[in-house]
């Protein structure tokens, strides 16, 4: 059976896992989309497809749940949580240097060689035995979600890049339905902080950005899942987003209000100036709406855009046939 047809099946059913570890072949992902019908291939691809699926199960694992609500946490979760600890503690290992420019702080290459020298052993904390031959593939993955070292920026395609670390997770087996409220919640958001912690430390350059014609200069998805989050209740609108006290009471527990209190603190001068679509977004009446939207703005913005998708990596797990 070829992988195409046991990830398909893995994919369809979650909770069924027919992927076969002894009749797979890994390999060390690498980027495949270097022209405008490359990415149109993958845009047409099952694997795009699948992908976006994979978005949605995890979106409707956490419609109207806050972020302390209890979720099944497995002993996979435990170990991922452990090692998304374990990449905060390294930050102290390297502090940022005294240079002339506040972009781009050079230590986070130091730091970013280190999780990569150190990568496999993490990631071995995590798979069991079994499954080693996966590390090198999967490692690779995860380096890439905090960055690029060469040109020290980071943004929604490095984002994309853990999901699609997570993905591969589900794609062997080893996470399933039952897991995506802790995926959300205990991997992807606490991966968020560590990211707001990387930004705030070594100032990264904000990846592609289209200055302030993008959604955020660094992140996407804690947007989707967070309008989620705030989907079935309705004592807060998106309107909200502009009243401190609301920022204030509800950013530890709902996403898109952290994602909103961090860009205050990243951004001076008024927000309507600096974050334009978020502030027309604040005038939709209903979360439902802005969840859907997030959703189609992601396949625009994200996944259809060149400069963004030339980086992705496709490897055995997620292929670009």
């Amino acid at each position: 059976k070829n992988h195409k047809t046991a990830m398909a099946d893995n994919n369809n059913n979650s909770n069924s896992n027919n992927f076969n570890i002894n009749e797979h072949t890994f390999e060390i992902p690498s980027d495949k989309i270097n022209s405008n019908d490359d990415l149109q291939n993958f845009l047409e691809s099952e694997t795009y497809k699948r992908y976006l699926e994979y978005l949605e199960q995890l979106n409707s694992a956490i419609i109207g749940k806050k972020l302390d609500v209890e979720c099944t946490v497995s002993p996979i979760i435990e170990k991922i949580m452990k090692i998304l600890n374990t990449l905060e503690e390294w930050l102290e290992m390297f502090p940022p240097i005294q240079q002339p420019m506040r972009y781009g702080n050079k230590a986070f290459r130091n730091y970013f060689d280190h999780v990569q020298e150190n990568g496999e052993e993490l990631m071995n904390e995590i798979l069991p035995e079994e499954y080693s031959a996966a590390s090198p593939e999967l490692t690779s993955y995860l380096v890439n979600s905090l960055g690029n070292k060469t040109r020290i920026d980071y943004g929604t395609g490095h984002e994309t890049c853990f999901v699609a670390w997570m993905w591969c997770l589900e794609i062997l087996g080893l996470t399933n339905q039952d897991d995506h409220c802790a995926l959300v919640f205990k991997v992807f958001s606490p991966y968020i902080d560590l990211m707001r912690k990387i930004q705030s430390r070594y100032f990264l350059e904000p990846a592609g950005s289209h200055g302030v014609w993008s959604l955020d200069d660094y992140q996407f998805l804690p947007f989707y899942f967070g309008s989620g989050q705030l989907c079935e209740q309705s004592r807060i609108k998106p309107i909200h987003i502009h009243n401190q006290d609301y920022l204030e009471e509800f950013s530890g527990v709902y996403m898109y209000f952290s994602c909103i209190k961090f860009i205050h603190r990243m951004k001076t001068g008024p927000f309507g100036e600096h974050s334009p679509i978020l502030n027309d977004i604040s005038g939709v009446e209903l979360w439902s709406k802005v969840n859907k939207g997030m959703m189609k703005m992601y396949k625009v913005e994200v996944l259809s855009k060149f400069p963004i998708m030339q980086h992705f990596l496709f490897g055995s797990l997620i292929t670009l046939e």
